[in-house]
């Protein structure tokens, strides 16, 4: 007899976070290589979605044009939906945004998602760089929103008109590390996803603002959200852990305001690092929302993980050196999956 447990893990649609990491030693060109290769594999395993996440300014991460490597796996793979996770909207005119996903949309029919987040997702040097003028505010989130809706609606309100995109059906989702987006997302009838993996401290709080204070509108008649979870999983805990060194590195290098490129794994942290420092990954890297082991290890985090937060969908991430281990976790909990 399967436990209920098991049922709940596997009736719950999994869904893949690529950062396209840059490791050290190569370039963009590789990284970009990998994700379609990754992007193939987890179609093949069953995955529901393959999210890619905007970032500037960042050695370590290729994914800044964001809506051109969607456009990328979308052609690469045949039934996946595509998506953003996310688009930063302060650092965009809405317009742009309206008119890259409706092109997405002509082109991939029913296969593109547009997560939204408000942070700027990068320094404000680089915001200015992006947008020309730092007047655009986080605050100006909520009327972004509202204007890209409209932008996508059959008879817009706007003058101007999104060419691809009026009409179109892109779902939207808003993202969030905090209690600003639950909310918004609540108030809007949005499917909502929270950055869970590496802002647990608010994770409670965000679904229950989410959960209690949700409006059904056209798109959802009640809520949904998806939870960002990292997973590094190998055929043994030793390695698993050895594996998640590169992680480790990466939010340290990223902590001390100085990112870098994925470094390789390393043997012992603490040979590297001070005890703050690695107390300080430990902090942001939660095991809760952080499960890196051996198959059973994962399945028992990523149960608990469900049970505790009634999760409709989970969003994969795993920054991995080696391309071959980072196929092999997404691997071992498809296997779960089936």
């Amino acid at each position: 007899m399967i436990s209920d447990k098991a049922k709940m893990f596997k009736n719950i649609p999994l869904s893949v976070l690529d950062l396209a990491p840059i490791n050290e030693g190569s370039d963009a060109s590789q990284s970009f290589q990998n994700s379609v290769d990754l992007a193939k594999h987890v179609e093949g395993w069953g995955f529901n979605r393959y999210w890619l996440a905007e970032h500037h300014n960042m050695p370590g991460i290729a994914s800044s044009a964001t809506a051109v490597m969607i456009g990328h796996i979308a052609g690469a793979t045949n039934h996946i939906r595509v998506g953003a996770g996310g688009i930063m909207l302060p650092n965009h005119a809405t317009l742009v945004i309206a008119e890259q996903f409706g092109t997405l949309e002509s082109l991939f029919p029913g296969r593109i998602d547009l997560g939204l987040g408000r942070a700027p997702g990068s320094d404000q040097a680089t915001a200015y760089a992006l947008r020309r003028t730092l007047n655009m505010s986080v605050e100006d989130f909520p009327m972004q929103v509202n204007e890209l809706q409209d932008y996508f609606s059959d008879e817009p309100i706007s003058r101007v008109k999104a060419v691809p995109g009026q009409g179109l059906n892109v779902p939207i989702w808003l993202l969030g590390s905090s209690g600003f987006s639950a909310q918004l997302a609540a108030q809007k009838g949005l499917p909502f996803s929270f950055a869970s993996h590496f802002a647990p401290a608010y994770l409670f709080e965000a679904l229950r603002l989410y959960r209690d204070n949700f409006q059904a509108s056209e798109v959802l008649d009640k809520p949904y959200v998806m939870l960002g979870i990292n997973i590094i999983a190998a055929d043994t805990n030793e390695k698993a852990k050895r594996i998640a060194t590169s992680q480790q590195q990466q939010f340290l290098s990223l902590r001390k305001g100085n990112p870098t490129k994925l470094q390789p794994p390393v043997d012992n942290l603490e040979t590297h690092y001070s005890p703050a420092e690695i107390a300080a990954v430990s902090q942001s890297l939660d095991p809760r929302t952080t499960i890196v082991g051996d198959p059973a290890t994962v399945k028992e985090g990523l149960e608990r993980f469900i049970e505790e937060t009634n999760a409709d969908e989970l969003i994969i991430g795993s920054q991995v050196f080696h391309h071959e281990d980072r196929l092999r976790s997404y691997e071992i909990v498809a296997k779960m999956m089936s």
